[in-house]
């Protein structure tokens, strides 16, 4: 099985003017779909209005499995065990869903492993 990499919205490299931190989300990024490794869910996909459409129809490819029930009540127990909150817990749940081995955020602990997920911070 391929490692696959779970994306944050937060890191989208959609901003030219976040300068350094512009080009280590664009690069991290390019690798991902160089090496289609990229997943994400689709409550990520949530950017400003402006960009919102051409993100979604960009990175809808990247959407392998949709949240259900299950993912929701993991995401409840993933916020219980590790103390997060519930948003950032739905993303892992997400996943871990999707077989992810790492999570890619700046909102988590770099380093930190949660349910067999390493966290990445890009921009560290």
């Amino acid at each position: 099985m391929t490692a696959r990499a779970f994306v944050d919205s937060n890191i989208y490299a959609s901003d030219p003017a976040a300068g350094s931190r512009h080009a280590k989300a664009a690069d991290k990024l390019k690798d991902l779909w160089r090496t289609q490794t990229g997943c994400l869910s689709t409550q990520v996909l949530g950017v400003p209005a402006g960009a919102a459409r051409e993100a979604v129809r960009h990175y809808a490819a990247w959407v392998r499995n949709p949240l259900t029930p299950a993912t929701v009540i993991r995401a409840r127990e993933l916020s219980e065990a590790w103390q997060l909150s519930f948003w950032d817990a739905l993303i892992l749940a997400a996943a871990e869903q999707d077989g992810a081995t790492e999570l890619i955020t700046e909102d988590l602990n770099h380093g930190q492993v949660i349910a067999g997920i390493r966290i990445v911070n890009p921009f560290l």
